[in-house]
C-alpha cells in the first residue's frame, strides 16, 4: 500500500510559478512510475505528466510542455512539479498517482490507470 500527499498548491497570479510536491509512503518508491493530473470545474481529470521509476524518461501533455517540469528524487520518495509561466487555464485540482511497475525503469503512463492516487492540491491561477 502507498499513501501519496501532496503539496504546493495555492493562489498565483498569471505568469507565476509553483512547485507541487508529492511524498510518498513504503519502501519501494523506486520501483513506481509517478504521474500527475488534473481536474478543474466541470472537466474530466486530465493527464499533465509522467515520470519513469528511474527518472530517466519524462512526458508532458502538449498545453504545458515547455513550462512545467516533472521530477523525482528516489531518496526522498517525492516527485515534483515545477510550473512556470501559469495559466488561468491551468486552474485545478492536480494529483499525483504511482503505479507499481516492477522491472519496468523506463517506462512512463498517460493514462488513468494508476494504482494509488493522492488527495489533490488546489492550484488557482488568477488572470
Amino acid at each position: 500500500q502507498v499513501q501519496l500527499v501532496e503539496s504546493g498548491g495555492g493562489l498565483v497570479q498569471a505568469g507565476g510559478s509553483l512547485r507541487l510536491s508529492c511524498a510518498a509512503s513504503g519502501r519501494t518508491f523506486s520501483s513506481y512510475v509517478m504521474g500527475w493530473f488534473r481536474q478543474a470545474p466541470g472537466k474530466e481529470r486530465e493527464f499533465v505528466s509522467s515520470i519513469s521509476s528511474n527518472g530517466g524518461n519524462t512526458f508532458y501533455t502538449t498545453s504545458v510542455k515547455g513550462r512545467f517540469t516533472i521530477s523525482r528524487d528516489n531518496a526522498k520518495n517525492t516527485v515534483y512539479l515545477q510550473m512556470n509561466s501559469l495559466k488561468p487555464e491551468d486552474t485545478a485540482v492536480y494529483y499525483c498517482a504511482a503505479k507499481r511497475v516492477p522491472g519496468l525503469d523506463s517506462v512512463i503512463y498517460i493514462h488513468p490507470s494508476y494504482d494509488y492516487w493522492g488527495q489533490g492540491t488546489q492550484v488557482t491561477v488568477s488572470s
